[in-house]
């Protein structure tokens, strides 16, 4: 969808193993599972060729002011490390969409999503900062084996 800078991101990609940040709902998911599932079938699919930096290995339950603060800390601090990031758009969802935003216009990064919407429903948003969406994670972690070796 969005295509400038790609080559220059892209080669500096090369120099050495890419992370992929899994970004996607966690607090407003349906369920524990389903931000789990998908990150799980991910690093599955990936491990060894990657570094899969998953936010849910940092397990914060507690819901006061700092934790909240340590939370988009580390989570922007996991978006600024990824080369790209792998996108769970299976829902509205302001944290996934706040990193998408800040990884595709603020840092020119590469964003992989997944959704079961059709591009009329997509936001406009995700259209604009996702370099790429596809129509589920199978076909996201394919484009990610064919255009990132």
């Amino acid at each position: 969808m969005r295509s400038s800078g790609g080559c220059g991101r892209l080669r500096a990609m090369a120099d050495g193993v890419r992370k992929i940040y899994l970004c996607g709902p966690i607090m407003d998911a349906e369920s524990e599972s389903s931000a789990k599932d998908w990150r799980t079938r991910a690093k599955e699919r990936l491990a060894g060729r990657f570094i899969l930096l998953d936010p849910l290995r940092r397990n914060f339950r507690d819901r006061e002011i700092d934790s909240a603060n340590e939370i988009v800390d580390f989570d922007l601090q996991d978006v600024r490390d990824a080369d790209l990031l792998l996108v769970n758009y299976s829902k509205p969802s302001l944290g996934t969409a706040m990193e998408v935003f800040y990884a595709g216009h603020d840092l020119g990064k590469f964003v992989i999503a997944f959704s079961p919407f059709s591009f009329a429903d997509c936001s406009p948003w995700m259209v604009r900062f996702c370099t790429k969406i596809l129509p589920d994670l199978e076909s996201a972690l394919t484009y990610i084996d064919r255009h990132f070796p």
